[in-house]
């Protein structure tokens, strides 16, 4: 049995930041299915979310009514569906704190995002000596890029330790920024653990040796605002689907002057002024880092998740998840044989742990057939796994149509796995 950490988790929800929970799942059709003859209990909201029905009829709308390219028709559907996409721009900008929309190039998520800056940016500025600082918390999608970017110029990769709670070692940060760091590279909130590292005093440290900082925020942007500008940092990516949107379209937010210097990852048509037999003209960003058919519908219904989030209520989503994940923190640590993984005081909606003797793998099972939806594994996390000496782990995290009982049929599953596989 463990004891569960002391976690600055707030008291009881005031009664002007509760949610009408009925009322929001209500907007959420893959809510009402049954698996394996339970009601869906879906807490596997780090790896993607539902979408409400705003999003689903935008999708819907955009099919049926203004399908047609960007940036090239000059009919009117094709003049409405550009309106439609560039609108979209401007809401993403609004959301993470851009000051222009130009800022914003829409990507297939923060995976290809993080591709982009390390083959433009990181190739065109990086030599070999130069260092790139990681964090051991780094989701497979921030780490690759980078390690094989070092390898490409000749860089040199470093990963910033995490202590025992799964907190950075902020002191090593610190300590590593001494050498020859070009570019820092963290995540705003931890995939795997739900820790939330202080991304502006990593970027104010950073930007004092001269590095450039990019921060992953799929995780973080749907349950922490975002404010890129006071953050300071010079990029930060985000997906869609994490933030009730669809699949397949995110964000990427560069700093004007360094998208500028940048030259095109992928060629194509919509991203040039100019092209003849001996020569080419880019355009200017963002179109630049848009090579081709953007995902047009996507980018319009992202925008739409945004306006559903805005209209539920930033502040309200936050305390709600805050609630759930106090509570799941203690009901789980209460349970013989459970140890929780990541138990830093700052921290969203994620509630990481093992049961002794299990495999995650054989516990997500086991969930599963009580109709409790989690992830089990390496979290796309290995390295961090290497550092904890743990094989995986099984992890839930919850959104803000999750609801107290949910969790109580975790625990109660979780009880159950122990005493069939144990």
């Amino acid at each position: 049995m463990t004891t569960p950490h002391d976690t600055a988790f707030p008291g009881p929800v005031k009664p002007e930041h509760r949610l009408d929970i009925r009322a929001v799942r209500r907007q959420f059709p893959a809510l009402r299915q049954l698996v394996h003859g339970h009601p869906l209990a879906y807490l596997d909201n780090a790896a993607t979310t539902h979408k409400p029905m705003p999003v689903l009829d935008t999708l819907v709308r955009h099919y049926e009514r203004d399908n047609a390219n960007v940036h090239r028709g000059l009919h009117t559907l094709g003049v409405r569906a550009t309106e439609a996409y560039e609108h979209a721009r401007t809401r993403v900008a609004q959301f993470l704190g851009a000051r222009d929309a130009g800022e914003i190039i829409f990507t297939r998520g923060t995976t290809e995002a993080i591709n982009l800056v390390a083959q433009s940016y990181g190739r065109t500025h990086l030599q070999p000596g130069d260092e790139i600082i990681v964090t051991a918390m780094e989701h497979h999608a921030n780490l690759l890029p980078w390690r094989r970017l070092c390898t490409e110029v000749g860089a040199t990769l470093r990963v910033v330790p995490i202590d025992d709670d799964g907190g950075l070692r902020v002191d090593e940060y610190a300590r590593f920024l001494g050498g020859t760091p070009r570019l820092v590279a963290i995540a705003h909130a931890a995939n795997a653990l739900g820790t939330v590292n202080p991304v502006a005093k990593m970027t104010r440290l950073a930007h004092a040796v001269g590095a450039v900082v990019l921060v992953d925020g799929a995780l973080a942007a749907a349950h922490t605002p975002v404010d890129v500008a006071a953050l300071d940092c010079d990029f930060y990516t985000c997906s869609a689907h994490k933030l009730y949107g669809p699949t397949g379209i995110g964000a990427l937010y560069g700093k004007a002057a360094l998208l500028a210097a940048m030259p095109p990852w992928q060629m194509g048509g919509d991203m040039v002024l100019s092209v003849d037999d001996t020569a080419v003209r880019y355009a200017e960003p963002p179109q630049r880092f848009e090579a081709g058919t953007p995902p047009i519908a996507d980018a319009i219904a992202f925008a739409s998740a945004l306006d559903w989030l805005a209209d539920l209520g930033h502040d309200r989503i936050v305390a709600h998840e805050r609630a759930l994940l106090a509570h799941a923190t203690e009901a789980l640590g209460a349970v013989e044989g459970v140890r929780l993984v990541g138990t830093t005081r700052e921290k969203v909606a994620v509630v990481s742990f093992n049961v002794e003797g299990l495999h995650a793998h054989d516990v997500a099972t086991v969930l599963d057939d009580a109709g409790v939806a989690v992830r089990g594994g390496d979290q796309c996390a290995q390295p961090l796994m290497h550092a904890l000496g743990l094989p995986g782990t099984v992890r839930a995290s919850f959104a803000a149509y999750n609801t107290v009982d949910e969790i109580d049929r975790l625990v109660d599953a979780v009880r159950h796995a122990r005493t069939l596989l144990g």
